[in-house]
């Protein structure tokens, strides 16, 4: 069984990908692909998601273990002649 913030993640990347290919279809004047599934992800979450400010977005993903990539480390400043 996957770990919460796994599925949370899974979900997300799902519903969001599905309202951008909604969103380019239309765009195209292409018909969208039809709405199947949980409509809170649907119809409460994409919108919600779509409305928040980037800042607000990444401090989110950034408190959720595993549901980020990991940032580098800073490197460390050498010490004494390198040799």
């Amino acid at each position: 069984m996957a770990s919460p913030t796994k599925w949370l993640r899974a979900n997300a990347q799902h519903y969001l990908l599905r309202d951008a290919q909604a969103r380019v279809a239309r765009a195209h004047g292409v018909a969208p692909p039809p709405i199947r599934g949980s409509l809170f992800w649907s119809r409460i979450f994409v919108p919600v998601y779509r409305l928040l400010p980037w800042s607000l977005r990444r401090t989110v993903m950034t408190a959720m273990p595993g549901s980020h990539r990991k940032q580098w480390p800073r490197p460390t400043r050498p010490e004494g002649p390198a040799v």
